[in-house]
């Protein structure tokens, strides 16, 4: 086999790999390795109609494909792009019987459940949490926030050499109701609250180069324990700071402004728009760490904290998990900013 051959075939793997593997986005792979959308298709339907061998060349043997390029392309961009609604369904949840019958209805081909959900992740699709953006969301402050007061803090940010950060905090209760649990066969369990919750209350902050802090607050969140926390951060930075959050009252008070003013650009702060968590890559921190938390035993506040301190710390070392949060289709903005 001559060399040539040997790299488009590596080429086709490497490319399959991101995307079926990793889960990586179609658009952000065809980019990265300078593709044709066409092609990048075309590898998945080989892959999927014959498994890695079909990506050899020569070789694409495999039993016929039920899906043509253009079909997967069309699939792929009707869940990533689109909604229920748009097809006339009357929900706004995409479903493997959903898909199947606008499959069946759009391109004329008839595949069982399973098939679609082998489909689904072979073109780097999951089923997922969805995010729900509040009605509350204001959309010209949103588009203000990332054609403005975004690029305009990070080109102050980098006037000044500073470190970029997002901040959130979250309050962690042992009455959430996440997660499963265990009942009987056809009657849903009904969990009581026993009136003796209790609960913990961090702050945290990430940055697009993969790092991370934290600090447990006792009581309530003021702008007294903000600005201590904003005083940390820039200490453990070693350099100044840009922080982006969100509108909370203490983020805004004079006690806060007076103290940001006081620094005299070695602390910066920009916020997000009003209620648009979801641009904010910290939420991701609690999205995992909640998760985690649900499936331990935890019987006290000392427990709560013990576990949570774990989770957080083990996140912390994860750069590569962190970098991943800004990755995401509401915070890939931070990158594209950043250059």
């Amino acid at each position: 086999m001559s060399t040539q051959i040997e790299i488009r075939e590596q080429r086709r793997r490497e490319v399959v790999e991101a995307i079926v593997l990793r889960q990586e986005p179609v658009h952000l792979v065809q980019r990265i390795y300078n593709v044709p959308e066409r092609s990048v298709f075309n590898w998945l339907s080989l892959y999927r109609s014959g498994g890695w061998d079909a990506l050899r060349e020569g070789a694409r043997s495999g039993r016929p494909r039920k899906l043509s390029t253009e079909d997967m392309r069309w699939v792929y961009y009707a869940v990533t792009l689109g909604n229920p609604q748009q097809y006339q369904f009357d929900f706004c949840l995409w479903t493997l019987n959903a898909l199947r019958t606008l499959i069946e209805k759009e391109r004329k081909v008839k595949l069982s459940k399973s098939a679609v959900s082998r489909l689904l992740r072979h073109l780097g699709l999951s089923p997922q949490r969805p995010i729900y953006k509040s009605y509350q969301q204001d959309p010209r402050k949103i588009d203000r926030y990332l054609k403005e007061t975004f690029p305009e803090a990070v080109a102050q940010a980098q006037r000044l050499g500073a470190a970029i950060f997002f901040v959130d905090e979250a309050a962690v209760r042992s009455d959430a109701h996440r997660g499963l649990t265990w009942g009987k066969i056809g009657q849903t369990p009904v969990v009581k609250n026993s009136g003796g919750r209790f609960g913990l209350k961090v702050i945290s902050a990430v940055s697009p180069r993969g790092d991370m802090r934290f600090s447990f607050i006792e009581d309530k969140m003021n702008s007294t324990k903000f600005i201590a926390f904003l005083k940390k951060l820039h200490r453990d930075a070693g350099q100044p700071i840009l922080v982006i959050t969100d509108n909370a009252r203490y983020h805004h008070s004079k006690e806060t402004q007076r103290f940001i003013a006081e620094q005299e650009g070695k602390i910066l702060l920009a916020f997000l728009p009003a209620y648009s968590p979801e641009l904010n890559p910290d939420e991701q921190v609690w999205n995992h760490a909640k998760r985690r938390l649900s499936q331990l035993s935890i019987f006290n506040l000392r427990d709560m904290k013990r576990h949570l301190t774990s989770i957080l710390r083990s996140i912390q070392k994860q750069g590569s998990l962190i970098r991943s949060f800004f990755r995401m289709d509401s915070t890939r903005y931070i990158l594209e900013a950043l250059g």
